[in-house]
């Protein structure tokens, strides 16, 4: 019904610019400091092995894996899932990653409420993500504006925890920065840069999941709203 609807493109085009133009950058900042070795001359493996130790997070494990830009912490079992590349790559660019996700982990130490905020968002976000679009679709078929607005409200879900993905990233790699330093992995202005420079593109895949997430709800409730309109 409102799947081709015109009016979606007008509010998500440039949602969608700005997150190809994200991608971009991050792939090109990724792959340009991945040919840069650092000075310290450690893998993103034995890095993250440092780092645990400088950033007290001991009953840490390291876990290499296949796939691309797949790193992770798991909170819940207390492992570091870095992808391969990373894991075994003396890059700059494996150094931030891996120190960002230790940032993760320094969270969870730390119980760090933003983080478990996000956590507790997650049940409501997935059923948020799958019902939601059902009961808009039933409330304007049905001609009952109340269940599609239910939907909506159920998508917003999803802008919530892009918006309180934000500050979690964003000190999951102030943290990163500290324990480079502390540690001295990170020697000279450059290397220094090019840290800067890969936790920075990262943190604007979120800021452009957040704006998709918000121009979707947008448009959601300005079709709802209009609908109702018509129906007075």
């Amino acid at each position: 019904m409102f799947f081709f609807d015109p009016i979606y493109l007008i509010y998500m085009a440039p949602a969608f610019l700005i997150m190809l133009l994200t991608t971009w950058y991050v792939n090109s900042a990724y792959r340009r400091w991945s040919r840069i070795q650092a000075r310290s001359q450690m893998t993103g493996y034995q890095a993250a092995q440092r780092l645990i130790s400088t950033g007290g997070l001991s009953g840490v494990q390291i876990q290499a894996e296949a796939g691309k830009l797949t790193d992770n912490y798991n909170p819940r079992d207390k492992v570091l899932h870095l992808s391969r590349g990373v894991a075994e790559s003396a890059s700059i660019a494996s150094l931030a990653v891996a120190a960002h996700e230790l940032g993760h982990a320094m969270q969870d130490r730390d119980d760090y409420l933003p983080l478990r905020f996000r956590a507790a968002l997650v049940p409501m976000v997935n059923i948020g993500s799958y019902l939601g679009w059902i009961l808009i679709f039933l409330g304007l078929l049905l001609n009952f504006t109340n269940l599609a607005w239910l939907g909506v409200l159920a998508f917003a879900g999803g802008a919530i925890f892009s918006l309180a993905t934000l500050p979690v990233e964003l000190n999951a790699s102030a943290r990163a920065r500290r324990l480079l330093t502390d540690s001295g992995l990170i020697i000279g202005e450059e290397e220094q840069r090019g840290i800067n420079t890969v936790l920075n593109a990262a943190a604007l895949t979120y800021v452009a999941a957040l704006v998709t997430a918000v121009m979707q709800l947008l448009y959601y409730a300005s079709l709802v709203s209009g609908f109702g309109r018509r129906r007075r």
